[in-house]
């Protein structure tokens, strides 16, 4: 599946619009990575146990949007975006969203 954030894709025409797809996946922080982000917070540093959440989660989004993209019979998403909020304490939401297009 091909993914992009522009509108357009260089050298290939889309033939047809399908539609919004999304993906969507809320992760909860692991205890022992909170207690360490604490730690950090103090002295300073990346917290790379929630850069690997953040990651983990952006890739697990992404994967439910090409199966919903598959579903149309897709063979492109363009616009692709991400957004990531914070669902409720020690959990946050990560959406990927774009549209799925047929090209010729």
């Amino acid at each position: 599946m091909l993914l992009t954030s522009t509108e357009v894709l260089p050298d290939r025409e889309i033939s047809e619009t399908l539609g919004l797809v999304q993906g969507q996946v809320v992760k909860a922080k692991h205890i022992g990575k909170d207690i360490m982000a604490g730690f950090k917070n103090i002295i300073g540093g990346e917290v790379k146990g929630y850069t690997e959440m953040l990651s983990e989660a952006r890739q697990i989004a992404t994967d439910r949007m090409i199966e919903e993209a598959k579903k149309l019979g897709a063979d492109a998403i363009i616009g692709v975006r991400y957004g990531s909020s914070e669902a409720m304490e020690g959990a946050t939401e990560m959406l990927a969203y774009g549209t799925a297009v047929k090209l010729k």
